[in-house]
């Protein structure tokens, strides 16, 4: 305490809890102070904290069992009361804000009576034995903190427990009544799950069916479990593994989201999961992967030692057996057929370091630019429209800007399954009056929260955007300064636009002109109005131009480069953008720079001769293979046969290949069937390194755990096939943090991105000095273009896959909740209970139609193949179009797709494949 009896703050990151909420757009910086007296000391403290805040600064506490930074206070426990001088009555700290010459006391014989009262009065129903076996709980410390312990005198009554769900165990003996459960789910998830039922010792907590959790409308978020003072919900993993012994900070292995994660072990296990509840992505949010689905980190299947296949299978191998084997198999593929007969795929689920050392070792080590990643058949379209249009492949804001935008766009995203954090806080912006315009083939969740649902034909996104386009020209809701000052080729960009009607374009794809006309009016109007986009959009012929029609509307509206605005796409897996920034990529390097623009500077920095001849990317190899051309690939976290179009045409290009290196935590289908070598990895919770996330947020991975005896982390068996082939010399990192150190040089947009500036959160590119803040919105003032960024011409032009008499319906594949892509990880998890293998989902009239019921064997085949799901019927789809996910690997869903691309990017169009559909 100082000299002067005033109190010493605790810094705020020191706390568990948020201690100042801003609104959209706040900073701290301005705020007010003002100073209070608590206990007889001063204090100078923010404006606008409330007094539990305030004292939690202070390093005072007081009981509070209903109360969570996350949500709005409720003020109904009682517990966290205390005495302000001049009022009549005791004040709830959580709900009362500072004010200046405040005096507080916290302490005072009555309250501590009032405290010990409530408190009593919830222990004599409550049982004795959760108390003692989790002390850590809120409810649970202040019991014992007010020696009452032994007044705990409940029952656990099995009609108020409910094992149903696969995550959470629900024991409403342990509710004390809080509704903490209630406010979450309904304030920050925005699920309305759980109700209270009945009045006065009657009242209880409830999901909304009356029956069960897992027949309710909840989504496995778990964050009404991580809120529950008493564990009346409480995650499973805890009660059966035990409460963890250490936490460690790092960021979540799924989506494009980013969430940063607070990761429990215990021993060398991973036992739980919880939000950081600081962290600028998720704000102490998760979904049900990112919160539950870790158990694939200990499956009995994980591979540990490395394996070579010879004529009689798989065989066991020494770590430098198998590192000298890969070696000298490259090493004569290169020497006999030429650097480009061999090729390297790095992994959206490595780390950004990895990454870049797996595209060096191809442009180094093997002399070729045939190097590629997952994002070729995902949002490469985005990133190209992206780059070509605005000079930046990747999104112009921040999730943050949703709180701030008027109007959110969301073209192709499912987010709420997909993205789910980002849905939520896409679905609470609409609840609280934001203008939401969903367009998708699919009613999904979102749409029945938008103001307009735009249910357009598969495939037809640019006739809507562009009929959307001529509505804003036409009517005049354009932003003519901001098309003064940035904008190119208006004129031209006007005369081209006059044919696009709302009309012509509804004949096209299926939503009234009307319609069309109140969503451009809506973007053009309601502003600032953000555009959120997902494969539905790029995963198409067309993928490309579908994102440049979408930057079209935000040129035209003066909606980029200003808060809550730009156009963002929803990457799909954890690091797919770093993978691609980091250079495996096979036109661009480290940066996205072009090879011929940044050949000879990256020459430099590695000391070694880079090539010029134009890569493959991952489509072209496969063409390779097939060909015999490409003579050897390592894929690195990529099941190539699983995931890519036309399962059969994959497999057999990868059959001629002489080499294939598949590096991967488990036997994944490609090392199974046409696999030469396997080399395990380890899980990103047994390293260290960083992620970047869709809004260009570089954040750390550490290690949770150690590797599982046997598996590397990625860097390392790269660096020691490196050495192998005798280039030790520009891999001989010793840390992921040197490997970041190296990246730092020659990515100059990054280069003030250093660890220790990471320990506390991410910091967004561009952001090229130590001390520079990071960029949360791009183009603010220019384009890397230039000073201005030109419109786009771009025509319809329809896919080839057709409807015909032959195959009447149209296909469309994407992802679930519970599951995710291929399934490597969730499959492993509880999460198959919530959903344990592929469906087709069709609309009712089709299924009558073909007199299917739910769950009925439905036969699919298109041009390319066949195959074999069960029925769901479903209200959320149009006549004539289906949807499958394809995360079964028996399921083969890509099997069907086609070998349509997108031009540009040879992007596989997997969202419009022509089909028949047959019932078993």
């Amino acid at each position: 305490m100082p000299a002067d009896g005033s109190w010493e703050l605790l810094p705020p990151d020191v706390l568990s809890c948020r201690p100042v909420t801003f609104a959209a757009g706040g900073s701290q910086q301005g705020l007010a102070v003002v100073q209070i007296t608590v206990n007889g000391r001063t204090a100078e403290l923010e404006e606008g904290l409330s007094i539990l805040d305030a004292l939690r600064r202070l390093g005072l506490e007081v009981p509070h069992l209903c109360h969570d930074d996350r949500v709005q206070a409720a003020a109904v426990c009682r517990t966290c009361l205390v005495e302000v001088e001049g009022e009549p009555k005791p004040v709830p700290s959580c709900a009362t804000r500072l004010r200046e010459g405040m005096v507080v006391r916290t302490d005072t014989p009555a309250l501590e009576d009032e405290r010990r009262g409530v408190l009593r009065m919830l222990a004599w129903r409550y049982p004795a034995e959760p108390a003692h076996r989790f002390p850590e709980k809120p409810f649970h410390k202040a019991v014992s903190g007010y020696g009452l312990s032994s007044e705990l005198r409940g029952m656990h009554d099995l009609r108020l427990q409910d094992s149903s769900h696969p995550h959470i165990q629900v024991d409403m003996s342990r509710c004390i009544d809080c509704y903490l459960c209630v406010r979450i789910c309904d304030e920050l998830q925005g699920q309305f799950v759980w109700r209270v039922l009945g009045r006065g010792a009657e009242t209880r907590v409830t999901p909304g069916t009356g029956v069960s959790l897992l027949a309710s409308a909840c989504v496995g978020c778990g964050a009404c479990a991580s809120t529950c003072p008493t564990g009346a919900l409480e995650d499973k993993t805890r009660l059966e593994q035990g409460s963890p012994e250490r936490w460690t900070r790092t960021t979540c292995p799924y989506c494009g989201v980013g969430c940063e994660l607070e990761v429990g072990s215990r021993g060398e296990r991973v036992v739980a999961v919880r939000p950081v509840l600081d962290a600028p992505v998720n704000k102490g949010h998760l979904c049900v992967k990112g919160r539950y689905a870790f158990e694939f980190v200990h499956a009995d299947d994980r591979v540990t030692t490395p394996m070579i296949r010879d004529r009689l299978g798989w065989r066991r191998v020494s770590w430098p057996e198998a590192t000298g084997f890969v070696a000298e198999r490259l090493r004569g593929l290169v020497a006999q057929y030429g650097p480009d007969s061999v090729g390297v795929l790095g992994s959206s689920r490595a780390t950004n370091e990895e990454n870049y050392l797996a595209q060096k070792f191809a442009r180094v080590v093997l002399g070729t630019n045939n190097v590629d990643c997952c994002a070729r058949v995902c949002h490469a379209p985005t990133a190209a429209a992206l780059k070509l249009m605005l000079g930046t492949g990747a999104a112009t804001n921040s999730f943050n800007d949703i709180e701030r935008a008027r109007t959110l766009m969301v073209c192709g995203s499912n987010t709420t399954e997909n993205h789910p954090v980002v849905g939520a806080r896409i679905k609470q912006a609409a609840l609280r009056g934001a203008n939401l315009v969903v367009i998708d083939p699919r009613r999904i969740e979102l749409a029945d929260y938008a103001v307009l649902h735009l249910q357009h034909r598969l495939g037809t996104d640019v006739a809507l955007f562009n009929a959307m386009a001529h509505t804003l020209v036409a009517e005049e809701l354009v932003d003519r300064e901001f098309i003064d000052s940035r904008v190119a080729e208006w004129e031209e960009f006007q005369r081209f636009i006059v044919d696009w009607t709302p009309e012509r374009a509804s004949a096209l794809c299926g939503v009234s002109a009307d319609s069309i006309r109140r969503a451009a009016r809506l973007f053009g109007t309601a502003k600032p109005s953000l555009c959120v986009n997902g494969l539905g959009l790029t995963e198409h012929s067309q993928g490309t131009e579908n994102v440049m029609c979408l930057v079209n509307l935000a040129l035209l509206t003066g909606n980029v480069g200003r808060p809550g605005t730009g156009v963002n796409p929803m990457r799909g897996q954890n690091n797919v953008q770093g993978a691609a920034q980091m250079g495996c990529e096979p036109s661009n390097l480290t940066g996205f720079v072009p090879v011929a623009q940044g050949r000879e500077a990256f020459e430099r920095a590695w000391g070694a001769a880079l090539p010029a001849r134009k890569g493959l990317d991952v489509i072209q190899m496969v063409e390779a293979a097939k060909e015999g051309r490409l003579k050897g690939l390592w894929a690195i976290g990529y099941d190539l046969l699983l995931t890519n179009p036309g399962v059969e045409r994959t497999r057999d290009a990868l059959r001629k290949l002489g080499l294939l290196i598949v590096q991967d935590l488990f036997m994944n289908e490609t090392a199974r069937e046409v696999g030469t070598v396997f080399l395990p990895a380890c899980s990103s919770f047994e390293k260290d390194g960083t992620f970047m996330n869709a809004e260009r947020r570089i954040q750390r991975v550490r290690k949770v755990l150690e590797p599982l005896a046997g598996s590397k982390p990625d860097w390392e068996i790269i660096c020691a096939v490196a050495r192998a082939l005798g280039h030790a010399q520009g891999f001989e990192q010793a840390s992921p943090e040197e490997i970041w150190s190296e990246v730092r040089t020659v990515w100059k947009v990054g280069a003030g991105i250093g660890y220790s500036r990471l320990e506390q959160g991410g910091l967004q590119w561009p952001c090229p000095s130590e001390d520079h803040p990071g960029t949360e919105i791009l183009h603010r003032s220019s384009f890397p273009v230039g000073p201005r960024a030109a419109l786009r011409r771009i025509d319809f032009k329809p896919s080839a896959e057709a409807r015909s008499a032959e195959l009447p319906y149209l296909l469309n594949t994407g992802r679930s909740l519970y599951q995710f892509n291929a399934g490597t990880m969730t499959l492993r998890t509880p999460n198959r209970e919530l959903r344990p293998a592929d469906t087709l989902d069709l609309s009712p009239d089709d299924a009558r139609a073909l007199q299917l019921s739910e769950g009925d064997r439905v036969r699919v085949r298109s041009r390319y193949g066949e195959a074999t799901l069960p029925a769901h019927v479903s209200e959320r789809l149009r006549p004539g179009e289906c949807f499958a996910t394809f995360h079964t690997p028996t399921a083969r869903v890509n099997a069907l797709t086609s070998d349509e691309r997108d031009p540009y990017t040879h992007t596989p169009e997997y969202k419009v494949t022509a089909v028949a559909l047959e019932k078993c």
